[in-house]
């Protein structure tokens, strides 16, 4: 299941992945504003490197996003989404109350808060999702343990 078959699809692949990456940003980055988020991003933008598995194999696809890689990219959305809960706790708000976080010289103005606060949360979801879900096809791909 290499996809070798047709060279038609995977030059298509290849030209599409970038943008379907790129329509996975803007997901992500327009979450708090409208429709999307982290989460919605996060599947797109692993949806892409899916896609690029299938046609080109799990090798070629593992050399393009390798396992240290991956868990790095894990973790720091991990850190990026808790690290902005943990700091409004230390502000004296609950997890994740945005309200408490003072930005100097922005407090009067909600929109650049959302995009700093809210978005960083964002991103972090996003690049959390991304990284779980690619792991996960990893994983249950034939032949494509990333223990090997």
């Amino acid at each position: 299941m290499k996809g070798d078959e047709s060279v038609i699809v995977r030059t298509v692949i290849r030209l599409m992945a970038p943008f379907i990456q790129i329509y996975g940003l803007y997901v992500i980055f327009h979450g708090g504003g409208g429709p999307g988020g982290g989460f919605q991003g996060g599947v797109i933008l692993a949806a892409s490197i899916i896609l690029y598995v299938m046609a080109f194999g799990i090798e070629e696809g593992q050399a393009k996003l390798t396992e240290k890689i991956n868990m790095i990219m894990r973790t720091t959305g991990l850190l990026i989404y808790s690290g902005i809960g943990a700091l409004a706790i230390l502000f004296g708000g609950k997890f994740l109350d945005y309200g408490a976080v003072p930005l100097p010289f922005i407090h009067h103005i909600p929109e650049v808060r959302a995009i700093l606060i809210d978005g960083g949360v964002e991103v972090g979801v996003g690049i959390t999702v991304m990284a779980v879900m690619v792991t996960l096809f990893y994983e249950f791909y034939p032949g494509g343990s990333i223990d090997d």
